[in-house]
């Protein structure tokens, strides 16, 4: 079984993950008292924002007064950076999901410009249209030429509803689907990043035969002729991540969630409104932690102290070298193990063996 966590060859230190006047975390650079966080801040962040803000006031006092606090400031920015390490390594089920929600995590385009040297967009399906929730094309990353396939979400409000928020329809699997079977005709390994809350829900959806699309993706890329990895790097909602995430190694970033239904959802059935969300995440077992100890996923990428949202060179930076080591182990295998290994993965996926079966199985051998 491939190792639990990939360690990134980036190290940040604790100095890194503190705010600056001039950079970093925080805003402030013109010596306001007034400076703003420039993060979008989450509910459970705010001890952290106010003693960022307490930085920003220190650092605009000693600039106004021209007094040396530099000790102050220090002190404060070690209680920050302890403060934010203990928080990030004690998230709750609940507070992952609004970390992979971050409006500033890094989206498919962002992972794009940050490593890949090259990407050529393919469009359409061939069938009905081209769906923009969904983006594929060739592209050169981690030191390999591959087919490049993931959810996009838009990042203004324009690109969100044209993409419906990374919902997408079937003409966007059957895109996917298209692309991928020409990576498997020249020979090219197929890369999968997935971020979305699920497929689109909608009448022409489902006229167009979003369950189909997806059935048929779930088939044919468990004997596609090709290496492929599968990266949860946000959101993995039920069939709309599975419909790109049948590969030989599936990985989920640090702060990802992956599950068969949101918190809002389940919610949503169980309660007839969103007040069990909280509850309810931890019931999922949506984190990448309790994945990889249930077998779903095979390995964790690490994130930053703080999350992607805060140092996406360095989220992408780990990705990028996920990829690199695991396409060169995956290379190295011949085509009809990797097909085998492939099937029994999914296969052997929620088969659980009771103690005393178990036992009795070893007294029996």
């Amino acid at each position: 079984m491939p190792s639990t966590e990939f360690s990134s060859a980036t190290t940040t230190s604790s100095a890194d993950h503190a705010p600056r006047a001039n950079g970093g975390h925080v805003n402030g650079g013109n010596g306001s008292a007034a400076a703003k966080p420039l993060r979008h801040v989450l509910e459970f962040e705010r001890p952290l924002a106010q003693l960022e803000q307490q930085v920003h006031e220190l650092e605009a006092l000693q600039t106004q007064k021209h007094i040396d606090y530099s000790k102050e400031l220090r002190q404060l920015r070690m209680n920050y950076t302890a403060l934010l390490r203990k928080t990030y390594e004690n998230l709750s089920a609940w507070e992952t999901v609004q970390v992979a929600r971050h409006p500033q995590r890094p989206l498919f385009r962002d992972y794009v410009d940050m490593i890949c040297r090259e990407f050529r967009e393919l469009h359409g399906d061939r069938l009905f249209g081209d769906d923009p929730a969904i983006k594929c094309g060739l592209a050169r990353m981690a030191g390999h030429k591959v087919m490049l396939i993931g959810h996009w979400k838009g990042r203004d409000p324009k690109e969100k509803v044209k993409c419906y928020f990374g919902l997408a329809h079937p003409e966007g699997y059957r895109k996917a689907l298209r692309c991928m079977k020409l990576a498997e005709k020249f020979g090219l390994p197929v890369v999968t990043l997935i971020d979305t809350p699920g497929a689109y829900p909608g009448l022409g959806a489902e006229e167009r035969g979003q369950a189909e699309s997806i059935a048929r993706n779930l088939m044919e890329m468990s004997r596609l002729r090709t290496p492929i990895i599968s990266i949860v790097t946000g959101e993995g909602g039920s069939g709309g991540a599975l419909g790109i995430g049948v590969a030989d190694r599936v990985a989920m970033m640090e702060f990802a969630w992956y599950s068969v239904i949101s918190p809002e959802a389940c919610s949503a059935i169980l309660f007839k409104g969103n007040e069990g969300a909280s509850q309810l995440a931890e019931s999922l077992k949506l984190t990448s932690r309790d994945l990889r100890q249930m077998n779903v996923i095979d390995s964790i990428v690490p994130e930053p102290l703080g999350g992607a949202h805060r140092d996406p060179h360095t989220a992408a930076h780990s990705l990028e070298q996920y990829i690199a080591k695991t396409l060169r182990d995956l290379k190295r295998c011949k085509m009809e193990n990797l097909l085998e290994r492939r099937y029994e993965k999914f296969r052997n996926m929620g088969v659980v063996i009771e103690p005393s079966r178990r036992a009795a199985a070893r007294a029996a051998g």
